[in-house]
């Protein structure tokens, strides 16, 4: 497990995925068998390393992969660095024939991510990379609803994600400098397009067309130690999508916005039979038969209460932790040694469709995106 000293591979991959899959004596296979997980921590700093081995109870920790690569016994090659990292430590991971199970953006470019998957496929290793939005409880009920052919015909789908991040210079900012800086593999695009795809095409249909228009809305920036730095990488994003299907998704996404929306995320989903809004956790639905019939008249207050037409969606599932849902599922499948849908070369649309994105803003224009193959 390399980068777990960072926040996401350390509180998300480590100790709610790997740690939990360990502490509950592994997960079961479909023939009722049990596999259990070993983690090696890997990193820069040592003492880093060996205080969160002797928190959590871990044997091993490294500061050298390649001999972690070169190992036997370490199996799966599990990837949290920052993102101009990650191309470089994924191949000499496929180089030393390990599975791989990555965060993402799995490169900078495309032709990157795509000579990736590639050199993964010549090699014969297996690789998954994380989807772990599509494994929300909120998504997950949504998937449930475009299932039971609740919408009809879906139409449109409405996104708007985001927060403030404190500048930090009077309070801390919440995201790492590093995102701010595109010299440093920064930027809300790159970040968050990659989820948005793979959100879209496994729900609504693949992405062909995007429009996007990129900003930098707060330019001053103070980092971790205090000082003053000039942001060179968007704050926020807002993009047109045009899906296979002929659905068409508008997303907003933004560290320079105040929450006035019941969670961090929510999507707004229309069809001819019904209506839904879901976020990380909530999700209520508007059907057909019981949508009311505004009319506009500026000129009268409208004092009827539209939240009030909505109907929760009960949750009938006890949903896990996502990104522990979907290691349990790349873990079984590596076992069982089934094929994984969610691959370097998935990671490589993801990278495609935030290319795409920061060409669309630069260019002013829609961009097509092309079908992407190994072949």
């Amino acid at each position: 497990m390399n980068g777990v000293s960072g926040r996401m591979g350390y509180r998300q991959h480590l100790v709610r995925s790997i740690l939990a899959i360990r502490d509950q004596g592994g997960i079961e296979l479909p023939d009722g068998t049990k596999v259990t997980v070993k983690p090696l921590l890997v990193g820069r700093s040592e003492a880093k390393l060996a205080e969160l081995a002797a928190r959590h109870g871990i044997d091993d920790y490294t500061t050298d992969l390649d001999a972690a690569l070169a190992d036997p016994r370490w199996e799966i090659y599990a990837d949290f660095l920052v993102t101009k990292a990650r191309a470089t430590a994924l191949r000499k991971a496929i180089a030393a024939g390990k599975t791989i199970y990555t965060e993402k953006p799995t490169a900078e470019s495309v032709e990157e991510a795509i000579e990736l998957a590639k050199l993964a496929a010549e090699a014969g290793v297996k690789t998954g990379v994380v989807h772990d939005k599509l494994y929300l409880p909120g998504l997950q009920k949504l998937k449930r609803l475009i299932d039971s052919g609740f919408f009809g015909r879906i139409l449109s789908v409405r996104g708007e994600f985001g927060y403030w991040v404190f500048e930090g210079d009077w309070q801390p900012a919440q995201r790492p400098s590093w995102n701010y800086r595109a010299e440093d593999g920064g930027g809300i695009i790159v970040d968050m397009f990659p989820h948005w795809n793979y959100v879209l095409e496994n729900l609504f249909g693949g992405v062909k067309t995007v429009y996007a228009q990129a900003a930098v809305h707060i330019a001053d920036r103070w980092d971790e130690q205090g000082e003053h730095y000039t942001a060179t990488a968007e704050d926020a994003a807002y993009g047109v999508f045009e899906l296979e299907g002929g659905v068409v998704a508008q997303i907003n996404s933004s560290w320079t916005v105040r929450v006035n929306r019941d969670e961090l995320v929510e999507f707004h989903v229309d069809g001819t039979h019904g209506s839904a809004v879901v976020g990380l956790f909530g999700a209520k639905i508007q059907p057909r038969n019981a949508t009311p019939k505004p009319v506009w008249n500026p000129d009268l207050e409208d004092g009827h209460d539209y939240d009030a037409d909505w109907q929760n969606v009960p949750t009938n599932d006890v949903f896990l932790n996502g990104f522990r849902q979907q290691w349990e599922e790349f873990l079984t499948s590596y076992v069982t040694e089934t094929p994984y849908e969610f691959d370097l070369l998935a990671g490589a649309r993801g990278v495609q469709l935030a290319e795409a994105g920061l060409r669309s803003s630069r260019e002013g224009r829609k961009v097509e995106l092309p079908v992407l193959a190994l072949d």
